[in-house]
Protein backbone atom coordinates (compact mmCIF):
# COMPACT_ATOMS: atom_id res chain seq x y z
CA UNK A 1 0.00 0.00 0.00
CA UNK A 2 1.64 3.22 -1.10
CA UNK A 3 0.91 6.44 0.72
CA UNK A 4 -0.91 9.12 -1.23
CA UNK A 5 1.46 12.12 -1.33
CA UNK A 6 -1.47 14.55 -1.07
CA UNK A 7 -2.77 13.01 2.15
CA UNK A 8 -1.35 12.49 5.57
CA UNK A 9 -0.42 9.09 6.92
CA UNK A 10 -3.64 8.65 8.91
CA UNK A 11 -6.02 9.57 6.09
CA UNK A 12 -4.03 7.42 3.65
CA UNK A 13 -4.39 4.50 6.02
CA UNK A 14 -8.12 5.00 6.74
CA UNK A 15 -9.12 5.87 3.16
CA UNK A 16 -6.63 3.79 1.20
CA UNK A 17 -8.91 2.16 -1.38
CA UNK A 18 -11.10 3.50 -4.14
CA UNK A 19 -11.28 6.78 -5.95
CA UNK A 20 -11.72 10.27 -4.60
CA UNK A 21 -15.48 11.05 -4.58
CA UNK A 22 -17.05 14.26 -5.75
CA UNK A 23 -16.12 16.89 -3.12
CA UNK A 24 -19.79 17.85 -2.72
CA UNK A 25 -20.57 14.37 -1.40
CA UNK A 26 -17.61 14.42 0.97
CA UNK A 27 -18.64 17.84 2.28
CA UNK A 28 -22.26 16.70 2.70
CA UNK A 29 -20.98 13.71 4.68
CA UNK A 30 -18.96 16.09 6.84
CA UNK A 31 -21.98 18.33 7.47
CA UNK A 32 -23.99 15.32 8.58
CA UNK A 33 -21.16 14.29 10.90
CA UNK A 34 -21.11 17.78 12.41
CA UNK A 35 -24.89 17.66 12.93
CA UNK A 36 -24.49 14.42 14.89
CA UNK A 37 -21.70 16.02 16.92
CA UNK A 38 -24.02 18.93 17.76
CA UNK A 39 -26.58 16.38 18.95
CA UNK A 40 -23.92 14.67 21.09
CA UNK A 41 -22.93 18.02 22.59
CA UNK A 42 -26.59 18.74 23.37
CA UNK A 43 -26.78 15.46 25.30
CA UNK A 44 -23.58 16.35 27.14
CA UNK A 45 -24.97 19.77 28.05
CA UNK A 46 -28.27 18.19 29.08
CA UNK A 47 -26.51 15.77 31.40
CA UNK A 48 -24.52 18.57 33.00
CA UNK A 49 -27.65 20.70 33.33
CA UNK A 50 -29.60 17.91 35.02
CA UNK A 51 -26.82 17.41 37.56
CA UNK A 52 -26.36 21.14 38.17
CA UNK A 53 -29.92 22.46 38.12
CA UNK A 54 -32.37 19.64 38.84
CA UNK A 55 -31.73 19.26 42.57
CA UNK A 56 -35.31 20.37 43.31
CA UNK A 57 -36.81 17.86 40.88
CA UNK A 58 -34.77 14.68 41.45
CA UNK A 59 -33.10 13.33 44.57
CA UNK A 60 -29.34 12.93 44.49
CA UNK A 61 -28.85 9.31 43.37
CA UNK A 62 -31.54 9.55 40.68
CA UNK A 63 -30.23 12.87 39.40
CA UNK A 64 -26.73 11.45 39.08
CA UNK A 65 -27.98 8.36 37.26
CA UNK A 66 -29.97 10.46 34.78
CA UNK A 67 -26.95 12.72 34.24
CA UNK A 68 -24.53 9.86 33.64
CA UNK A 69 -26.94 8.12 31.26
CA UNK A 70 -27.53 11.33 29.32
CA UNK A 71 -23.81 12.03 29.01
CA UNK A 72 -23.23 8.38 28.06
CA UNK A 73 -25.74 8.68 25.22
CA UNK A 74 -23.85 11.77 24.02
CA UNK A 75 -20.63 9.77 24.07
CA UNK A 76 -22.19 6.92 22.08
CA UNK A 77 -23.58 9.37 19.53
CA UNK A 78 -20.20 11.03 19.02
CA UNK A 79 -18.43 7.68 18.53
CA UNK A 80 -21.25 6.49 16.24
CA UNK A 81 -21.02 9.71 14.22
CA UNK A 82 -17.29 9.22 13.64
CA UNK A 83 -17.75 5.59 12.61
CA UNK A 84 -20.65 6.51 10.34
CA UNK A 85 -18.63 9.28 8.66
CA UNK A 86 -15.78 6.83 8.00
CA UNK A 87 -18.07 4.06 6.70
CA UNK A 88 -19.88 6.43 4.33
CA UNK A 89 -16.64 7.93 3.07
CA UNK A 90 -15.27 4.44 2.37
CA UNK A 91 -18.51 3.39 0.66
CA UNK A 92 -18.47 6.44 -1.61
CA UNK A 93 -14.83 5.84 -2.53
CA UNK A 94 -15.45 2.19 -3.37
CA UNK A 95 -18.75 2.71 -5.20
CA UNK A 96 -20.73 0.61 -2.72
CA UNK A 97 -24.24 1.35 -1.41
CA UNK A 98 -24.31 3.57 1.65
CA UNK A 99 -24.61 1.71 4.97
CA UNK A 100 -27.78 1.78 7.00
CA UNK A 101 -27.72 4.52 9.68
CA UNK A 102 -27.53 2.43 12.88
CA UNK A 103 -27.00 5.57 14.95
CA UNK A 104 -30.66 6.58 14.43
CA UNK A 105 -32.19 3.54 16.17
CA UNK A 106 -29.63 3.97 18.96
CA UNK A 107 -30.66 7.58 19.47
CA UNK A 108 -34.36 6.76 19.31
CA UNK A 109 -34.02 3.94 21.83
CA UNK A 110 -31.91 6.04 24.19
CA UNK A 111 -34.38 8.93 24.05
CA UNK A 112 -37.27 6.56 24.73
CA UNK A 113 -35.50 5.04 27.74
CA UNK A 114 -34.55 8.47 29.05
CA UNK A 115 -38.13 9.72 28.75
CA UNK A 116 -39.48 6.61 30.47
CA UNK A 117 -37.02 7.01 33.35
CA UNK A 118 -37.86 10.68 33.79
CA UNK A 119 -41.61 10.00 33.68
CA UNK A 120 -41.29 7.24 36.28
CA UNK A 121 -39.15 9.42 38.54
CA UNK A 122 -41.52 12.39 38.25
CA UNK A 123 -44.53 10.20 39.05
CA UNK A 124 -42.77 8.53 42.01
CA UNK A 125 -41.48 11.76 43.58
Amino acid sequence: MSENPQRGRLSSRLLSRGQEPDPRFTLANERTFLAWIRTALAFLAGGVAVEAFAADVFEDPYRTIISVLTIGVGLLISVGAALRWLNIERSMRQGRPLPMPLIIPLLSFACGVAMAVVIVLVVLT
